[in-house]
């Protein structure tokens, strides 16, 4: 997990858009892994810090590949993330992050409509990619506001990635699922890069995958959110 993390900043700090704290070594010892990475002083954020994060969250995304996925798995909190790389997104979308939760939630007890609805749904992905070609853009992969924050300059920090190249749409959506990173992001991002219709009903599908997660992870309710999310998604099909 620390060796994909180590690589993870890396790969965010190549793109030279965001600054990231730099890991300085990880390893193994008396049963313990660890992770060294440079230290930063957060602060407060200045008055522009929240339109800068979106600008260069742009930048960052202007980063691609040729091929989405990653050149090495990770995880997604403590969950394994697969990232074998595919030529088309929605295939890539469908087996490598959706069909991977639902199969792990059928085995941590998640079955009946769950199961059934969500295998509707991912046979029917091709309807929100009809007029929404993405880039394999360089993607953070877990952009909460917890994994972001601002140095004592007021420049944005990003950290604790789960790095692959995607739509970039699914670090949007991800910045909407837990609160927001409030309307000065949004509008410095869209004035960089305007996201593609239809992005409102992809952010339901794309924050899918973390509900899931966090069901598998957690349990609780967020199984039931996942269903009504999926509920959501199969009325626009």
């Amino acid at each position: 997990m620390f060796a994909a993390e180590a690589d993870s900043l890396r790969e965010l700090a190549g793109a030279k858009a965001i600054r990231v704290p730099i890991p300085v070594c990880y390893g193994e010892a008396a049963g313990k892994s660890w992770l060294v990475t440079e230290f930063i002083a957060f602060g407060r954020g200045a008055g522009d810090s929240a339109q800068l994060l979106g600008r260069q969250l742009a930048a960052m995304h202007r980063h691609t590949s040729e091929q989405f996925g990653w050149t090495r798995d990770n995880t997604i909190g403590s969950t394994p993330q697969q990232n074998s790389r595919m030529d088309n997104w929605v295939d890539f979308y469908r087996e490598r992050r959706l069909r991977f939760q639902f199969e792990l939630a059928a085995r941590n007890g998640f079955t009946g409509l769950l199961q059934a609805k969500g295998e509707r749904l991912m046979q029917s992905l091709n309807v929100f990619f009809t007029n929404h070609a993405p880039e394999a853009s360089l993607l953070h992969g877990d952009l909460w506001g917890g994994n972001r924050a601002f140095d004592e300059a007021g420049q944005p920090v990003i950290f604790d990635p789960a790095v692959y190249y995607g739509d970039r749409e699914a670090d949007i959506a991800m910045t909407e699922l837990f609160g927001g990173f409030g309307a000065d992001f949004y509008a410095a991002y869209q004035e960089a890069w305007p996201l593609d219709a239809g992005y409102s009903v992809r952010k339901t599908l794309y924050n899918l995958y973390h509900i899931l997660n966090h069901a598998n992870l957690f349990g609780g309710g967020y199984a039931s959110q996942a269903e009504n999310m999926i509920d959501q998604l199969l009325a626009e099909t």
